[in-house]
């Protein structure tokens, strides 16, 4: 069976971010003291018994997977293999709690504590009382057990009213006491309303200075901004991408009870054109899938069917039961795991429809718009217009100018049927066709000449040549380590590092751009009825990105199985004969 995480992914980023005590939320005497324990950082498992519907939004969120996701780690392994000055730098954002528990970078993932794996949890943003840091990822989070107040964006009346009538609603707001554990005050925090509390983790600078997360520099040159938007109006509406009125409903529900049922409700999926990759069984995060071990779901196959009624039977009906793996030998065992994948695999296609819902109301395509009557025996010209509608970032955005893919991929179909024409075709891995792609290179198939490609591009100068694409702002030179050249002039006045740079190809906020194309004469010999058709795809990772890191080909088929295709469209043209 294959196994989505290898040992090589063993090799985590970690190191101690001691934990700050913040004199407003702060209840113990000696803060530094609970720094190692788990207990003082609680899981958002514990969360989900009064804020179940957070927990199910948050818990198939990029929030959520920041801990997980295999790419990741794969990432995080190879540029610090790299260049490994850069050591814990990427998981103080990813696994904060991890780096707050003082979990050394070799643990592997199935030995991190659980608050750990979830990455971006609970207390990661209602632990934190810091309006705004410019050090990368360093937050600090106020540690304490379940009780402990927490920050939020309301002034805890409803919560408040609760603590009131414990018995009325049967909770404990200390150790001894008998009800659903809730902490027990909330102190307003606005600033969790307000973009600048993203800026930490979403706007990131590494090595020599060169920025990964590019997010808040968008933003804050954007119309957004200027309007006032805050990133949580779009990130966490009621609708995809879209500022507006937050969901009317309940934070909080303890038993059958609704807390402050007038009140609004935070949409925590966290909205973004990101998805998973990982084994179902471990991600979405599941209550019930604690019940095993990483290690032990990465040896249940789902993609075989194991605990579907099908393959149950079948397995009764065969001589030789297949050799299952010791933990999932009993039957009932494998049902039971079954029905948390068939719950997650339906969060992840919810998901994909949110993505797909992000993605298409934040851009437009238009066209064909062809530059003369198209006849027979002539060059066809046409082009089509790519729209981004999003206010506050481009498109795409995100992390790493390597990684976020969009291309359009356009398709002509003469009157017999056939297409003779194609752009943004992918090869036999699934990349674009250009130089990247391992076909393009063998030789096996032709460049895509007139690729619309909006993927940014890290551009290195190694010892010699210009300068070239790379998928890491690392110069690769004729050292064992590669060699971060330092400037001769500062960073700021240059205005990128010194021999690392980044080609921006995305389309800014309410900005446009044109994808021309010609298809040859020849091509074009026969009069009648055309068609072309044209969509936009777009997808987390390049697979040439993934095999550079040393991906699986689970992880491999994953990202292009949960790909989206937007705008999908096809016109009818007439040609005419010459």
């Amino acid at each position: 069976m294959k196994r989505l995480i290898t040992p090589c992914l063993s090799a985590l980023t970690g190191a101690i971010l001691m934990a700050f005590s913040l004199p407003s939320i702060a209840s113990t005497e000696d803060p530094h003291a609970q720094v190692m324990s788990e207990s003082d950082f609680p899981s958002a498992s514990q969360c989900a018994s009064c804020h179940q519907q957070i927990y199910d939004e948050w818990s198939v969120s990029s929030h959520a997977y920041a801990g997980i996701s295999p790419m990741f780690h794969k990432f995080e392994q190879a540029i610090n293999n790299l260049a490994p000055t850069i050591d814990h730098f990427c998981v103080r954002c990813h696994m904060t709690v991890g780096t707050t528990l003082g979990e050394n970078r070799e643990m592997a993932l199935w030995e991190r504590s659980q608050v750990s794996r979830e990455g971006i949890t609970c207390i990661t943003c209602h632990r934190v009382e810091t309006a705004y840091n410019k050090a990368n990822g360093e937050r600090y989070i106020e540690p304490g057990e379940i009780f402990q107040p927490v920050v939020g964006s309301s002034n805890g009346e409803g919560l408040r009213q609760v603590i009131e009538n414990k018995g009325k609603y049967r909770v404990a707001t200390q150790q001894g006491e008998r009800g659903a554990k809730i902490h027990n005050d909330v102190i307003q925090f606005e600033t969790l309303n307000q973009s600048e509390f993203c800026v930490s983790c979403h706007q990131v600078a590494v090595n020599l200075g060169i920025k990964l997360e590019v997010v808040w520099d968008q933003y804050r040159d954007s119309p957004a901004h200027d309007a006032g938007i805050q990133c949580q109006e779009c990130h966490m509406s009621n609708t995809p991408g879209i500022p507006g009125p937050k969901e009317k409903g309940s934070a909080a529900v303890i038993g059958s009870k609704k807390i402050d049922a007038k009140g609004s409700h935070a949409n925590h999926g966290f909205y973004g054109p990101g998805y998973s990759i990982a084994h179902p069984g471990i991600f979405p995060h599941h209550p019930d899938a604690e019940d095993w071990s990483v290690e032990e779901w990465l040896q249940f196959d789902y993609r075989a069917g194991w605990g579907t009624e099908e393959f149950e039977e079948s397995i009764e009906e065969m001589d030789d039961e297949p050799d299952f793996p010791d933990t999932w030998a009993d039957s009932s065992d494998r049902e039971d795991a079954r029905e948390i994948i068939e719950e997650n695999l339906e969060k992840l296609a919810h998901k994909r429809e949110t993505r797909r819902q992000l993605m298409e109301s934040g851009s437009r395509i238009d066209g064909p718009f062809f530059t003369a009557d198209p006849q027979s025996g002539k060059k066809l010209r046409f082009k089509y217009e790519f729209h981004n509608l999003n206010s506050g970032h481009n498109l795409p955005s995100g992390s790493l100018g390597a990684q976020p893919e969009i291309w359009l991929n356009v398709a002509l179909i003469d009157p017999d049927g056939e297409t003779i024409w194609e752009s943004g075709y992918v090869d036999s891995a699934g990349d674009m066709a250009d130089l990247h792609s391992a076909d393009v290179r063998a030789g096996t198939l032709p460049h895509d000449d007139q690729l619309f490609n909006l993927q940014t591009k890290f551009l290195t100068t190694n010892v010699k040549g210009t300068d070239r694409e790379m998928y890491l702002p690392v110069q690769f030179d004729q050292d064992q380590i590669p060699f971060l050249r330092p400037p001769q002039q500062p960073v700021s006045v240059m205005n990128h590092p010194p021999f690392v740079r980044m080609e921006g190809r995305s389309i800014p906020p309410l900005g446009k751009r044109d994808a021309s194309y010609t298809v040859p004469a020849k091509l074009m010999s026969k009069p009648g009825k055309y068609k072309l058709a044209v969509r936009a795809r777009s997808r987390a990772e390049p697979i040439y990105f993934m095999r550079f890191v040393g991906a699986t080909a689970e992880m491999e088929q994953s990202m292009n199985e949960w790909m989206l295709d937007m705008h999908p469209n096809t016109v009818e043209f007439e040609v005419k004969e010459r």
